[in-house]
Protein backbone atom coordinates (compact mmCIF):
# COMPACT_ATOMS: atom_id res chain seq x y z
CA UNK A 1 0.00 0.00 0.00
CA UNK A 2 1.04 3.45 -1.07
CA UNK A 3 -0.20 5.63 2.19
CA UNK A 4 0.26 9.83 2.43
CA UNK A 5 0.48 11.69 5.45
CA UNK A 6 -0.51 15.58 5.22
CA UNK A 7 -0.01 16.97 8.40
CA UNK A 8 -0.48 20.62 9.34
CA UNK A 9 -3.15 23.07 11.46
CA UNK A 10 -6.11 23.12 9.52
CA UNK A 11 -7.48 25.75 11.25
CA UNK A 12 -9.38 25.83 8.74
CA UNK A 13 -8.93 23.05 6.22
CA UNK A 14 -9.45 24.89 2.78
CA UNK A 15 -10.09 23.42 -0.86
CA UNK A 16 -6.18 24.13 -1.69
CA UNK A 17 -5.54 21.66 1.16
CA UNK A 18 -8.02 19.23 -1.03
CA UNK A 19 -6.40 19.67 -3.89
CA UNK A 20 -3.34 18.97 -2.96
CA UNK A 21 -4.10 15.62 -1.53
CA UNK A 22 -6.37 14.27 -4.58
CA UNK A 23 -3.41 15.50 -7.38
CA UNK A 24 -1.11 13.92 -4.99
CA UNK A 25 -2.91 10.58 -4.96
CA UNK A 26 -3.65 10.81 -8.96
CA UNK A 27 -0.24 11.37 -9.93
CA UNK A 28 1.74 8.69 -7.29
CA UNK A 29 -0.59 5.90 -6.94
CA UNK A 30 -1.58 6.78 -3.38
CA UNK A 31 -4.42 4.70 -2.09
CA UNK A 32 -5.03 7.14 0.73
CA UNK A 33 -4.37 10.10 2.42
CA UNK A 34 -4.13 10.72 6.15
CA UNK A 35 -5.05 14.23 7.27
CA UNK A 36 -3.40 14.44 10.73
CA UNK A 37 -3.99 17.62 12.52
CA UNK A 38 -1.70 18.62 14.61
CA UNK A 39 -1.82 18.97 18.76
CA UNK A 40 0.18 21.80 19.37
CA UNK A 41 2.65 22.23 16.68
CA UNK A 42 6.16 22.78 18.32
CA UNK A 43 6.73 26.09 15.70
CA UNK A 44 3.67 27.14 16.72
CA UNK A 45 3.16 26.93 20.40
CA UNK A 46 2.45 30.92 20.79
CA UNK A 47 0.06 30.99 18.36
CA UNK A 48 -3.61 30.38 19.15
CA UNK A 49 -5.43 28.23 17.46
CA UNK A 50 -9.40 26.40 17.78
CA UNK A 51 -9.66 23.62 19.89
CA UNK A 52 -8.64 19.97 18.37
CA UNK A 53 -12.05 18.88 18.66
CA UNK A 54 -13.30 21.97 15.76
CA UNK A 55 -10.27 21.29 13.91
CA UNK A 56 -10.28 17.50 13.59
CA UNK A 57 -14.27 17.73 12.57
CA UNK A 58 -13.42 20.38 9.83
CA UNK A 59 -11.15 18.01 8.47
CA UNK A 60 -13.66 14.91 8.80
CA UNK A 61 -16.19 17.12 6.88
CA UNK A 62 -13.93 18.39 4.31
CA UNK A 63 -12.91 14.44 3.44
CA UNK A 64 -16.21 13.04 4.05
CA UNK A 65 -16.98 13.12 0.25
CA UNK A 66 -13.73 11.35 -1.13
CA UNK A 67 -12.92 8.07 0.86
CA UNK A 68 -9.77 7.90 -0.02
CA UNK A 69 -8.82 11.09 2.09
CA UNK A 70 -9.05 9.92 6.10
CA UNK A 71 -9.14 12.23 9.05
CA UNK A 72 -6.72 10.71 11.33
CA UNK A 73 -6.26 11.41 15.29
CA UNK A 74 -2.45 10.19 15.47
CA UNK A 75 -2.07 13.42 16.95
CA UNK A 76 -5.41 13.87 19.13
CA UNK A 77 -4.83 15.36 22.99
CA UNK A 78 -5.33 12.05 24.99
CA UNK A 79 -7.84 13.99 27.30
CA UNK A 80 -9.99 14.42 24.23
CA UNK A 81 -9.41 11.10 22.21
CA UNK A 82 -12.13 9.20 24.03
CA UNK A 83 -15.00 11.88 23.14
CA UNK A 84 -13.78 12.54 19.69
CA UNK A 85 -13.77 8.51 18.90
CA UNK A 86 -17.34 8.20 19.66
CA UNK A 87 -18.45 10.58 16.52
CA UNK A 88 -16.07 9.25 14.15
CA UNK A 89 -17.87 5.71 12.35
CA UNK A 90 -14.98 3.03 12.18
CA UNK A 91 -15.11 2.96 8.34
CA UNK A 92 -13.20 6.72 8.67
CA UNK A 93 -10.83 6.13 11.39
CA UNK A 94 -7.20 5.71 11.40
CA UNK A 95 -4.95 3.72 13.70
CA UNK A 96 -5.40 5.57 17.21
CA UNK A 97 -2.32 7.19 18.80
CA UNK A 98 -0.30 6.16 21.47
CA UNK A 99 0.63 8.90 23.97
CA UNK A 100 0.54 12.20 22.44
CA UNK A 101 3.49 13.25 20.51
CA UNK A 102 3.95 16.47 18.25
CA UNK A 103 7.16 16.32 16.81
CA UNK A 104 6.68 15.08 12.82
CA UNK A 105 9.47 12.32 13.13
CA UNK A 106 7.25 11.05 15.98
CA UNK A 107 3.97 10.89 14.59
CA UNK A 108 5.87 9.36 11.19
CA UNK A 109 7.28 6.40 13.30
CA UNK A 110 3.82 5.43 15.31
CA UNK A 111 2.02 5.17 11.70
CA UNK A 112 4.89 3.47 10.53
CA UNK A 113 4.37 0.59 13.27
CA UNK A 114 0.68 0.12 12.23
CA UNK A 115 1.70 -0.07 8.73
CA UNK A 116 3.86 -3.47 6.82
CA UNK A 117 6.85 -3.42 6.13
CA UNK A 118 6.28 -3.63 2.26
CA UNK A 119 4.38 -0.26 2.55
CA UNK A 120 5.11 2.95 1.32
CA UNK A 121 5.05 6.41 3.30
CA UNK A 122 4.60 9.58 1.53
CA UNK A 123 4.89 13.00 3.57
CA UNK A 124 2.80 15.57 2.05
CA UNK A 125 3.85 19.26 2.27
CA UNK A 126 3.84 23.20 0.64
CA UNK A 127 7.23 24.41 -0.42
CA UNK A 128 6.82 27.21 1.85
CA UNK A 129 7.17 24.61 5.06
CA UNK A 130 9.32 22.64 3.27
CA UNK A 131 11.87 25.57 3.43
CA UNK A 132 12.14 24.84 6.81
CA UNK A 133 12.33 21.63 6.66
CA UNK A 134 16.23 21.27 8.14
CA UNK A 135 15.29 22.91 11.33
CA UNK A 136 12.83 20.34 12.32
CA UNK A 137 13.29 17.64 15.01
CA UNK A 138 15.77 14.99 13.62
CA UNK A 139 15.79 15.80 9.86
CA UNK A 140 17.97 13.66 8.27
CA UNK A 141 15.90 10.79 10.33
CA UNK A 142 12.95 11.69 8.96
CA UNK A 143 13.87 11.41 4.93
CA UNK A 144 14.67 7.76 5.72
CA UNK A 145 11.41 7.25 6.60
CA UNK A 146 8.94 8.73 4.28
CA UNK A 147 9.48 10.42 0.50
CA UNK A 148 8.40 13.78 0.34
CA UNK A 149 5.56 15.05 -1.71
CA UNK A 150 6.36 18.96 -2.14
CA UNK A 151 3.51 21.34 -3.54
CA UNK A 152 5.61 23.84 -5.55
CA UNK A 153 4.18 27.46 -6.39
CA UNK A 154 5.49 29.85 -8.86
CA UNK A 155 8.73 31.58 -8.14
CA UNK A 156 10.72 28.60 -6.39
CA UNK A 157 13.09 26.94 -8.32
CA UNK A 158 14.58 23.24 -8.30
CA UNK A 159 17.47 24.31 -6.39
CA UNK A 160 15.39 25.91 -3.77
CA UNK A 161 14.31 22.90 -2.79
CA UNK A 162 17.36 20.78 -3.24
CA UNK A 163 19.18 23.23 -0.77
CA UNK A 164 16.30 22.87 1.49
CA UNK A 165 17.42 19.47 2.60
CA UNK A 166 19.22 18.93 5.75
CA UNK A 167 22.77 19.65 5.41
CA UNK A 168 24.40 16.09 5.43
CA UNK A 169 22.02 15.35 2.66
CA UNK A 170 22.25 18.79 0.51
CA UNK A 171 23.80 18.30 -2.71
CA UNK A 172 27.35 20.59 -3.20
CA UNK A 173 26.42 24.22 -4.42
CA UNK A 174 28.51 23.22 -7.69
CA UNK A 175 25.57 20.28 -8.07
CA UNK A 176 22.43 22.73 -7.40
CA UNK A 177 23.44 25.55 -8.99
CA UNK A 178 22.32 25.09 -12.46
CA UNK A 179 18.56 24.30 -10.83
CA UNK A 180 18.65 28.05 -10.32
CA UNK A 181 16.99 28.88 -13.17
CA UNK A 182 14.87 25.64 -13.30
CA UNK A 183 11.16 25.90 -12.37
CA UNK A 184 10.51 23.25 -9.04
CA UNK A 185 9.08 19.96 -10.49
CA UNK A 186 10.47 16.54 -11.20
CA UNK A 187 11.87 14.17 -8.24
CA UNK A 188 15.03 14.31 -6.44
CA UNK A 189 16.54 10.78 -5.71
CA UNK A 190 19.44 11.45 -3.57
CA UNK A 191 21.72 9.35 -1.16
CA UNK A 192 19.19 9.63 1.98
CA UNK A 193 16.16 11.49 0.23
CA UNK A 194 13.75 11.04 -2.33
CA UNK A 195 11.60 13.96 -3.25
CA UNK A 196 8.98 14.28 -5.13
CA UNK A 197 7.63 18.00 -6.47
CA UNK A 198 4.08 18.43 -7.30
CA UNK A 199 3.57 21.13 -9.39
CA UNK A 200 0.44 22.88 -10.93
CA UNK A 201 -1.79 22.37 -7.50
CA UNK A 202 -1.06 26.22 -6.08
CA UNK A 203 -3.74 27.61 -4.66
CA UNK A 204 -3.73 31.03 -3.37
CA UNK A 205 -5.71 30.46 -0.18
CA UNK A 206 -4.88 31.69 3.36
CA UNK A 207 -6.11 30.94 6.35
CA UNK A 208 -5.58 33.28 7.99
CA UNK A 209 -7.41 35.51 5.24
CA UNK A 210 -10.18 32.67 5.96
CA UNK A 211 -10.21 33.43 9.21
CA UNK A 212 -10.15 37.21 8.55
CA UNK A 213 -13.11 36.46 6.23
CA UNK A 214 -15.20 34.45 9.35
CA UNK A 215 -14.76 36.97 11.62
CA UNK A 216 -15.97 39.73 8.88
CA UNK A 217 -18.84 37.42 8.68
CA UNK A 218 -18.33 37.49 4.73
CA UNK A 219 -18.90 34.39 2.66
CA UNK A 220 -16.62 31.58 2.54
CA UNK A 221 -17.73 29.35 0.05
CA UNK A 222 -14.82 30.03 -2.26
CA UNK A 223 -12.40 29.02 0.13
CA UNK A 224 -13.87 26.00 1.74
CA UNK A 225 -16.31 23.05 1.62
CA UNK A 226 -19.74 24.09 2.29
CA UNK A 227 -20.08 21.93 5.30
CA UNK A 228 -16.60 23.33 6.51
CA UNK A 229 -18.04 26.90 6.58
CA UNK A 230 -21.69 25.66 7.88
CA UNK A 231 -19.62 24.38 10.97
CA UNK A 232 -17.54 27.68 11.42
CA UNK A 233 -20.80 29.58 11.38
CA UNK A 234 -22.98 27.54 13.72
CA UNK A 235 -20.09 27.25 16.21
CA UNK A 236 -19.10 31.06 15.73
CA UNK A 237 -15.20 29.71 15.22
CA UNK A 238 -12.93 32.87 13.99
CA UNK A 239 -15.60 35.50 16.20
CA UNK A 240 -13.43 38.48 17.03
CA UNK A 241 -14.05 38.88 21.43
CA UNK A 242 -16.72 41.57 21.59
Amino acid sequence: MKQGLFGGTFDPIHRGHIALAQAAREKFGLNRVLFVPANVPPHKQKQPLSAFAHRYAMVVLATNADRALIPSLLEAPPEELAEISKSVPSSRKSAPPEPSANYTIDTVRRLRRSLKKIDELFFLIGIDAFRDIAQWREAEQLFSEVEFIVASRPGYSLADVANSLPEKLRPAAHVTKPFEKQPARGDLVLKGATVHVLDGVHHAISATAIREAASAGKPLGKFVDPQVADYIKKCDLYKSPK
